[in-house]
């Protein structure tokens, strides 16, 4: 069988999309039937992964001479398609063009911007949401990582629950328990500081403003704790989430609360390590990574009793309502006040994760490929 697929996600810095697509194409270089065509617009990523005898790597060459995603997208892709005779395309993020040759699955990891479209630029609600529902009306078979997301699609888009699969994600492999001190002037138990941690891009959902409003109440019973928030702000309408810290910083007088873009993936996993726990609030997700994540490293996680987070933190994760800063402040407490609780979280949590893996992910997505493709 003849697998095609949408490689552009793998192109640039790796966040969900490029990470769900790796992992699944790190046990796909195993299933000697089948060969891959993985095509890219810009440059082909020199991961050792993609060096597979079952994987053919393709840069799409704009005979034109100019970069556009949409002539890739719905010109060089078709065309590419149909000359390599595939069985499948598959599209690991939202979009197929808009005539494809051949069989074509589609994932959609959420559908936020049909759910509540305010929280997006008109630019890109009304992008996303035209084209993922063409996507998903015109796939023969749709993929999504959770039982929340699959209703949504269902009910926003009217598809049937057959032609829609649920495959589950997992934590990367270089999230667990380690003992190293990382760079960016943050340590690793037991040398360094204590300090919670939120981890995530920051959008409106996520409750920034009531975590800080929360964490400055806890700073006041816990002088030496430290909040370290990490991610970029795509907060619409903007919220200055850096000017809110800087005045809870003066308050404190001290630099209580730390704000940083990124860190490494290496310094990631020693942050969360070193963490004594981890917050992750939001009011809508299509999975919610980052609670594995945290769970994996051995710390406990505070989340929303919201959306997916439910599936995924499962009976490990502290649920709290985001709009309560007391609420959140209470279940910091209790985390850092009560070592047995901790522990107990701690240990519900890496049996939680027993029923996420890469592994399982991949072999269904194939299941599906093979099913669709007859």
């Amino acid at each position: 069988m003849i697998i095609s697929i949408d490689g552009r996600c793998l192109e640039r810095k790796r966040t969900g999309t490029g990470r769900y697509l790796i992992n699944l194409l790190k046990f796909w270089r195993k299933e000697n039937n089948c060969q891959f065509k993985l095509y890219f617009k810009e440059k082909i990523p020199q991961d050792e992964i993609l060096k597979s005898d079952n994987f053919e790597l393709k840069l799409l060459k704009n005979p034109l001479k100019f970069q556009s995603n949409f002539f890739f997208e719905h010109f060089l892709l078709p065309r590419t398609i149909k000359q390599d005779k595939a069985n499948i395309f598959f599209s690991p993020y939202y979009l197929l063009p808009f005539y494809c040759p051949t069989k074509s699955v589609v994932a959609l990891h959420d559908i936020s911007y049909e759910a509540h479209p305010e929280w997006f630029s008109f630019k890109n609600q009304f992008f996303l949401r035209l084209m993922s529902k063409a996507a998903a009306r015109r796939s023969d078979t749709i993929v999504t990582v959770s039982e929340f997301s699959k209703k949504e699609i269902m009910k926003f888009y009217r598809i049937n629950s057959d032609k829609i699969t649920v495959t589950l994600l997992a934590a990367d492999d270089i999230f667990s328990r380690k003992e190293t001190i990382c760079r960016d002037g943050f340590q690793t138990r037991p040398y360094g500081n204590k300090f919670i941690l939120a981890v995530g891009s920051i959008f409106n959902r996520r409750h920034i403003p009531e975590l800080i409003k929360a964490f400055k109440k806890t700073a006041q019973e816990f002088p030496e704790l430290q909040l370290l928030i990490i991610g970029v702000n795509h907060t619409q309408p903007f919220i200055d989430i850096d000017e809110i810290i800087k005045k809870i910083n003066e308050r404190l007088n001290r630099r209580a609360i730390v704000h940083k873009n990124y860190v490494s993936e290496n310094d990631l996993v020693a942050l969360y390590n070193a963490a004594q726990l981890s917050v992750y609030l939001s009011d809508y997700e299509g999975f919610g990574l980052p609670l594995l994540e945290s769970m994996a490293c051995g710390t406990p996680v505070i989340t929303s009793r919201k959306t997916s987070l439910i599936e995924v933190g499962g009976e490990a994760a502290i649920f709290i309502d985001s709009y309560k800063p007391d609420d959140i402040y209470d279940k910091i407490k209790k985390v850092l006040a009560d070592s047995d609780f901790r522990e107990e979280r701690i240990k519900i949590g890496f049996d939680n994760l027993k029923k996420f893996n890469w592994e399982k992910c991949a072999r269904e997505t194939m299941d599906v490929f093979k099913n669709t493709s007859f």
